[in-house]
C-alpha cells in the first residue's frame, strides 16, 4: 500500500541508491552499487561550479566481488562527482574489505577497517545495501544447487518473516521449522 497522498510541498533532495547482483562465468558473484544525491534546487559549489536542479551532489560507485561463502575477493570504489576534489583519493581504502565474509560482525569490521576519516561516509552506506543484496543473490542460488542440506540456511532467523518457528519457514523451509502444526 502507498503511503496516502501528501500536503502540496516541493523536492529538495533526493537520494538514490541501486544494488545489483551478478554471476560471473568463473563461478564469482559481482555486487555492484550506485549512490546519487541530488537537490531540487540550484547549488553553487567552489570546486565544481553552478549545479543545476538535479546535478548530482554525489554520484559513487561500488563495486564488491564475492564468492559463494560471501567472502570479499575484491573491491573496486569509483567517486564521479562529489562535492570536493579530494573525496576521491578515499576510494582505493575500500581494498580493505578483501578478505572480509559478508555475515555476523560485517558492520563491524566495516567500521573498524572505514570509519571516520579512514573511509567516505557516503560509500560506508552503501555497504549495507550491498551486503543484504550480496545475500539475495547468491543464498538462493546455493540453496537451490544444493543436493541436500545438513544445516540450517543461514538467514533464519534473520528477522520476523525468517522466524524458525514461523508460517514462512513452515512453507519454504519445512525440514527446518520448529512450531506446532496448529500455527
Amino acid at each position: 500500500m502507498p503511503l496516502p497522498a501528501a500536503a502540496p510541498r516541493a523536492p529538495l533532495h533526493q537520494r538514490a541508491i541501486d544494488c545489483r547482483g551478478f554471476r560471473r562465468e568463473d563461478g564469482l558473484f559481482d555486487i555492484e552499487a550506485r549512490l546519487t544525491d541530488t537537490k531540487g534546487y540550484g547549488v553553487d559549489n567552489r570546486w565544481r561550479g553552478r549545479l543545476e536542479p538535479g546535478a548530482p551532489i554525489h554520484d559513487m560507485w561500488l563495486r564488491l566481488t564475492v564468492d559463494e561463502d560471501l567472502t570479499v575477493i575484491a573491491v573496486v570504489a569509483s567517486t564521479d562527482a562529489a562535492p570536493f576534489p579530494i573525496c576521491d583519493a578515499i576510494t582505493p581504502a575500500f581494498s580493505q574489505l578483501e578478505g572480509v565474509r559478508i555475515g555476523p560482525g560485517w558492520r563491524r569490521d566495516v567500521a573498524r577497517r572505514l570509519g571516520g576519516v579512514h573511509g567516505c561516509t557516503h560509500l560506508v552506506e552503501l555497504l549495507g545495501p550491498l551486503a543484504t543484496t550480496a545475500m539475495q543473490t547468491i543464498l538462493p542460488i546455493k540453496r537451490r544447487e544444493a543436493s541436500s542440506q545438513d544445516r540450517p540456511p543461514r538467514h533464519l532467523d534473520s528477522c520476523h518473516a525468517l522466524r524458525r518457528d514461523g508460517p514462512v519457514v513452515r512453507e519454504h523451509y519445512a525440514e527446518w521449522y520448529t512450531g506446532s502444526d496448529g500455527d
